[in-house]
């Protein structure tokens, strides 16, 4: 089982690398941009598009490594009045909804892909790029996050993980 919470934790690393990767690289195409449009007063025509599909990307695929690092919103008043098995409960209970609409975005996700892919979907701009390329971080990105729930759910059942994130002695 530390395997396997290892394996995922790694993943969602990976993720978080790949998603600042995605986004410096909009960050330098529109620098790019900016500089064809307004200095050498040239057309832009794939840019925009990269910039937009870039950062959805990164914001699917790094979603695993926010759930890593418990970097998402997160309101904790009820928590604060619960005792200590009660915000276990109620973090294990949060994590199983968390998963249950990871897995059906997933499952959506890879249907949306699959058709683009199968269909020759493209965008209608000149680019015409393959709209299997950006649909893949659906699936990919919510498949990791998927994982990284059932990794965190399997340590919080182990006491592995304290509710908190704080890893445990055990």
């Amino acid at each position: 089982m530390d395997l396997f919470i290892d394996f995922v934790r790694n993943a969602s690393r990976l993720c978080g690398i790949v998603a600042a990767a995605l986004i410096g690289m909009a960050i330098i195409v529109v620098c790019q941009m900016v500089v064809m449009r307004y200095i050498l007063n040239a057309s832009t025509v794939w840019q925009t598009e990269f910039v937009i599909f870039s950062l959805v990307a990164a914001t699917f695929v790094g979603s695993p490594y926010v759930l890593l690092v418990k970097g998402h919103v997160n309101v904790d008043l009820l928590p604060h009045y619960m005792d200590r098995k009660g915000r276990h409960i109620l973090a294990i209970l949060a994590n199983f909804l968390g998963l249950s609409f990871c897995l059906v975005l997933t499952f959506v996700g890879f249907e949306l892909f699959y058709e683009a892919l199968t269909s020759g979907w493209t965008t209608d701009t000149i680019w015409k790029l393959p709209l299997w390329i950006p649909y893949i971080s659906i699936p990919l990105g919510i498949g990791i996050l998927s994982l990284q729930y059932v990794a965190d759910i399997l340590a919080l059942l182990t006491g592995r993980d304290t509710v908190s994130g704080e890893r445990s002695t055990h």
